[in-house]
C-alpha cells in the first residue's frame, strides 16, 4: 500500500464514521473506483483506531465526567450514563461477532452496497423530516438508549453508516438533530475500542509500517475535523444533503457495476 492510498482511505474513514454517509461504503467503494486491491476488514478496523482517536480528542472532557460519574456509582441520570452506553453497545458488539463472516464476503459487493445506501438513505430522510428536535442529551434514558444502540447494529453492513442509524433513531425518538449527533459519537466510542481489541493480537508487528501510521493519522486527522463540522452544521441545518450524497454515490457504483 502507497502513502497516498493509505491517506485516502484515511480521509474516506475519518470523514465516513461521523458524517451520515458510511464509512465501510466508502472503504470498499474507494479502492473499487480507484482499481485498488481492496485493503481488508481487518486493515479497516484498525483505521478506526484513528477515528476513535479523533472522538476520545474531542469528548475527552465529556468522558472523563461520564466515567468518573459511573465509578462513583451516582444513582442520577449522569451516574448511569455510562453504564447506558456499554449496555447499547451489545447488539453492535454481537452483529459483528455473528456476521463477520458476511461483513467480509457479501456485504462487500457493489450492488449490495448501492441498494444499501439507497434504501437507508430513505430512511434517513424520514426520520429527518419527522423530527420534532425537543429533547436535549439530558432527556436520554434506558430503553432509548438501547433502541439506539439496536440502530447502531445496523452498522454492520456497508451503506447504511453507524452514525447514520444512530442519528435516525435519535431523530424518531424526539432529540435535536445536535444532541443526536453527540449521541451517535459517544456511543461509537467503546464499539471500536471492543472491535479494534479484538483485531490487534491478529495484526504482526511487520504490518506496521509507514503507510498503515499514515493511514491512522490521516483518519484522526479527518475525524475531528467532521466531528467539528457534523455537530456544527446540524446547529441549523438537517441531513438531506446527506441522503443525497448518498443516493449519487449509489447511483455512480451501479452505472458502474453494469456499465
Amino acid at each position: 500500500m502507497s502513502y497516498f492510498q493509505a491517506v485516502v482511505l484515511g480521509f474516506l474513514q475519518g470523514l465516513g464514521e461521523f458524517l451520515p454517509i458510511s464509512s465501510s461504503a466508502h472503504l470498499v467503494i474507494g479502492p473499487y473506483f480507484f482499481n485498488w486491491h481492496y485493503q481488508g476488514l481487518r486493515y479497516d478496523v484498525m483505521l478506526h483506531l484513528g477515528t476513535l482517536l479523533a472522538i476520545v480528542v474531542y469528548f475527552w472532557k465529556d468522558w472523563v465526567r461520564i466515567i468518573s460519574d459511573g465509578l462513583r456509582r451516582r444513582k442520577d441520570r449522569e451516574g448511569r450514563f455510562l453504564w447506558y452506553v456499554l449496555l447499547a453497545t451489545i447488539p453492535g458488539a454481537l452483529a459483528g461477532y455473528f456476521l463477520e463472516e458476511k461483513a467480509e464476503t457479501v456485504f462487500r459487493e457493489p450492488y449490495f452496497i448501492a441498494f444499501s445506501l439507497i434504501l437507508f438513505s430513505a430512511v434517513i430522510f424520514l426520520a429527518d423530516r419527522l423530527a420534532r428536535n425537543q429533547k436535549e442529551l439530558e432527556a436520554l434514558n434506558l430503553v432509548e438508549i438501547l433502541l439506539i444502540g439496536l440502530a447502531q447494529s445496523l452498522a454492520i453492513v456497508p451503506g447504511a453508516s453507524r452514525s447514520g442509524m444512530t442519528i435516525m433513531m435519535a431523530l424518531f425518538l424526539g432529540y435535536r438533530r445536535q444532541a443526536a449527533a453527540r449521541i451517535s459519537f459517544l456511543l461509537a466510542t467503546p464499539l471500536i475500542i471492543g472491535a479494534a481489541l479484538l483485531e490487534l493480537p491478529k495484526i504482526a508487528l511487520a504490518e506496521v509500517n509507514g503507510p498503515f501510521l499514515a493511514g491512522f493519522l490521516s483518519s484522526a486527522f479527518f475525524g475531528f475535523l467532521s466531528i467539528k463540522f457534523l455537530l456544527s452544521f446540524l446547529k441549523t441545518r438537517n441531513l438531506v444533503p446527506f441522503v443525497v450524497y448518498r443516493l449519487a454515490l449509489a447511483l455512480l457504483i451501479l452505472l458502474k457495476y453494469f456499465f
